[in-house]
């Protein structure tokens, strides 16, 4: 049975990227989609099939309820004026958002397939409708590890993230290549001038780092040449709430009774769209390193395995090597002084692929019958 779909928020940084995934594979053929817009109703859409349809508009409760399913990356606020009013209102449809607001709600399910495809069948034979992508960091670090937790052998996990400027917005990684300019202008001549020594290149950068004149609109301080260990707002506990979300989403997504511990720091760096993690795993006991390895490549298609060597660390285990790729690379994997129970590893991955846009399309997918 043919599907009406509609979109909104496919303009934005993670909707542009669903929409150019969903047209990459083809996952629009057979599908009837409309378009919508909070700023621009009327104005000309994509072009889907040949075909560019006026957009409709986004609040607009009685064009949204026509359609089968809803797919949106507009953002919370939108989510929490729209999906209510349509609820209110009757409409019994799927709705597929990339924001974080309906994620820990009780009739929602964080979606991430090839982790937890059980759990979204299970929800949809109990007559679910909402499914809802996950916090970045929390599904690339248990697409790279959940060969091991689906094991049972992880008994809990620090995770130190150091994620890009794409996971805080648009105008921010604007904001970060704007710093990395000034710097350069500031300083880039002194630099390229081997006579000159380093420590008044590296004065002049300080300078500018710490004076009124760089561009921190958007983050408040520097990201460019420095980082900010500081993500979302402060809980009661002392941690972030980018921090608590890696305790309660992993645990949701895996649909756990006992709660697996999760915790760690989250800081901003200056990469522009991946996501990497340092992450700290307590084994429930010694598991040989060659079993380890077996496990973590063997838990999904996109896993990455990166042999812990220096070469092929700095060839494949990078923000620069990763982004615009579905890869989950994991490397680093060893053993640790602190017992043969710890294992450490480092992983990175695209924070608008699997980190964001790929969970929203593949659910989309398994409702229109093709995942």
């Amino acid at each position: 049975m043919n599907k009406s779909v509609g979109f909104i928020g496919w303009r934005g940084m993670v909707g542009a990227v669903l929409l150019q995934r969903l047209q990459a594979e083809n996952d629009l053929a057979g599908v009837t989609t409309r378009f919508f817009s909070t700023s621009q109703v009327g104005e000309p859409g994509p072009v889907i099939d040949g075909v560019q349809a006026p957009l409709a508009d986004a609040r607009d409760v009685q064009a949204l309820a026509e359609h089968d399913i809803l797919v949106t990356c507009q953002g919370g606020d939108y989510t929490k004026d729209v999906h209510p009013r349509l609820r209110a209102a009757g409409w019994n449809g799927y709705w597929i958002d990339a924001a974080s607001t309906l994620r820990m709600e009780d009739r929602s399910v964080i979606v991430l397939d090839p982790v937890n495809r059980s759990l979204i069948d299970e929800a949809l034979e109990k007559g679910l409708k909402d499914f809802i992508g996950g916090n970045c960091t929390v599904s690339l670090m248990l697409l790279a590890i959940h060969g091991l937790i689906d094991q049972g052998w992880v008994e809990w996990i620090s995770t130190m993230t150091y994620q890009s400027a794409s996971g805080a917005g648009a105008a921010q990684m604007k904001e970060l290549v704007v710093q990395m300019a000034q710097i350069g202008q500031a300083a880039g001549v002194a630099a390229a001038d081997l006579r000159q020594p380093v420590l008044e290149v590296e004065q002049q950068v300080t300078e500018l780092l710490r004076s009124a004149d760089l561009a921190t609109d958007k983050f408040g301080a520097p990201l460019a040449a420095s980082l900010i260990p500081w993500i979302d707002r402060a809980m009661d506990n002392g941690q972030t709430r980018e921090e608590w979300k890696g305790g309660v989403e992993t645990n949701k997504i895996l649909g756990r009774a006992t709660p697996l511990p999760v915790d760690g720091q989250c800081v901003r760096v200056g990469a522009m769209r991946c996501h990497s993690q340092g992450l700290t795993l307590k084994l429930k006991q010694d598991i040989p390193l060659d079993e380890v390895e077996a496990a973590l490549r063997a838990a999904n298609e996109w896993v990455h395995w990166v042999p812990n060597t220096k070469e092929d660390t700095v060839r494949a285990l990078t923000p620069a090597a990763v982004s615009g790729r579905l890869d989950i690379a994991i490397g680093r994997v060893r053993k640790m002084a602190l017992g043969p129970e710890y294992v450490t590893a480092f992983t990175v991955g695209d924070q608008l692929l699997w980190g964001a846009a790929e969970p929203v399309r593949r659910m989309l997918n398994i409702l229109l019958g093709r995942g």
